[in-house]
């Protein structure tokens, strides 16, 4: 088997001729992080560094893992001396995905063979810079051609969602939708909350200075969410927290940090717990399918946070909280009538969320999220949550990218990894081979079709 040949991570006929069957369904990606801009603007990118390095915190985490100095990562060197030092540690990066996504980038829409390394870095530069030129490289020609038609974006409340409007209007042949994320909403404790409810509450006309008119605010937005399309929520939190909390308890705790005071651990666990409720109820009004990213620590590395900021490659994965007893009261509050999606970041989480899932009808798995959105982590997922739950109630594929270009490579990975995965278990026996080439086809597309857009 060549590198990245028609049988790449297909070890059977069975896995092959699976993949055959799906490899052109259209993507449907119900969670990335697409800027809406750039594609509605539609001007594309001048350089390979603009298309694969310039917004990825995976490629820049691997580059200072190799040494590479800031300056040359997220700092004022040129482009053009980002790509050459990204190309010259390319090579250390192989056995992680992302040397397979971006040379499948490079296989798949620049038809280049080349392996990326100091000595092709310049042949590499040119020939793509050359491509990028041509309309076929615009961002709208881009998702066309990988057969992208719906896509959906993660939003900030406070947005008004210009650019989805304008999608909407002038991009031909693809939804690009907006996925509502009031993760700010929560966080109480942060120095910058007080700053998103004025803004909030200022946009939407509301009183700032009362829980009411935040809560009111928060409504508008989601309301202004669905009328733009919006199907689904999402939120990233470290540690799920629910439980029975009243208005007058949430109402205290805000009129407190509206005063200035300082809230202790139990004020700051009450009022997440009530605005996760809160948030539920309003997707069940909508019938939106809520995404709960669980276990993700923000900002780890503090040097790197000052500095940059968040989404800066200093996030990390921890195991060490709670997700059985924190979402009983939630899971249950919404039993059978809310669509509901789990996506853990640390593999010790599978087991909880996945008997949870087991246990109640309307939640589901979700794709392998970021640490674990790799050959071994989707295969070991696949095959977990088929022995545990089913398959078949499987959320499907998310790219969860800030890139366009790879949107087409990260989905032809899971959907490689998911005939593999299948066509070992017809080739041991564990099941024929069209029941296996209906739960691809179903995973890859018309489940998640299904679960996330099928009033839209």
């Amino acid at each position: 088997m060549a590198f990245l040949d028609e049988n790449y991570l297909l070890e059977s006929d069975s896995a092959r001729k699976l993949y055959d069957q799906i490899k052109e369904l259209p993507i449907v990606d119900p969670h990335n992080h697409g800027d809406v801009r750039e594609i509605v603007e539609n001007e594309g990118w001048n350089d390979i560094w603009e298309v694969e390095g310039e917004t990825d915190h995976y490629v820049w985490e691997l580059m200072r893992r190799r040494g590479v100095p800031e300056e040359k990562i997220t700092g004022k060197a040129s482009n053009r001396e980002k790509w050459e030092a990204l190309a010259g540690v390319f090579p250390d990066f192989a056995g992680n995905p992302t040397y397979e996504w971006i040379h499948l980038d490079l296989k798949r829409r620049f038809d280049i063979d080349l392996t990326i390394s100091e000595h092709t870095a310049d042949i590499i530069w040119e020939e793509t810079k050359a491509q990028l030129k041509k309309d076929k490289m615009a961002p709208q020609r881009l998702l066309r051609e990988m057969n992208v038609k719906i896509m959906c974006t993660t939003d900030a409340p406070e947005s008004k969602l210009k650019y989805h409007q304008q999608a909407k209007k002038e991009v031909d042949g693809i939804k690009i939708l907006p996925t509502w994320r009031p993760d700010k909403a929560m966080k109480i404790n942060s120095n910058s909350w007080t700053t998103f409810v004025n803004n909030l509450c200022e946009l939407y006309e509301e009183d700032a200075e009362s829980f009411g008119g935040f809560m009111k605010a928060l409504q508008s937005s989601h309301d202004h969410f669905d009328e733009v399309g919006c199907v689904a929520s999402d939120h990233g939190i470290l540690e799920p927290l629910s439980s029975q909390i009243s208005y007058n308890r949430a109402e205290q705790i805000f009129d407190k940090v509206i005063k200035g005071k300082n809230l202790n651990k139990e004020e700051i666990r009450d009022f997440k717990a009530y605005m996760l409720v809160e948030f539920g109820k309003m997707n069940e009004e909508s019938n939106w399918v809520t995404q709960l990213h669980i276990g993700a620590v923000r900002d780890y590395r503090t040097k790197l946070f000052k500095k940059l900021g968040s989404d800066a490659g200093g996030d990390i994965a921890s195991k060490n909280i709670e997700v059985v007893e924190n979402l009983k009261y939630f899971l249950n509050q919404f039993d059978e009538d809310l669509k509901i999606v789990l996506y853990y970041l640390d593999p010790v989480l599978e087991t909880s969320l996945t008997t949870i899932a087991r246990a109640f009808p309307n939640i589901t798995m979700g794709a392998p999220w970021w640490f674990n959105d790799s050959p071994y982590g989707m295969e070991r997922h696949l095959q977990y949550v088929s022995s545990i739950d089913l398959l078949s109630n499987h959320a499907g594929m998310v790219t969860d990218s800030r890139k366009l270009m790879s949107y087409d490579s990260r989905t032809e990975v899971f959907r490689r990894v998911l005939s593999n995965v299948l066509g070992n278990m017809v080739e041991k026996g564990q099941m024929p081979f069209n029941v296996a080439g209906d739960l691809a086809s179903s995973l890859s597309y018309y489940r998640p079709l299904k679960l996330f857009f099928k009033n839209k």
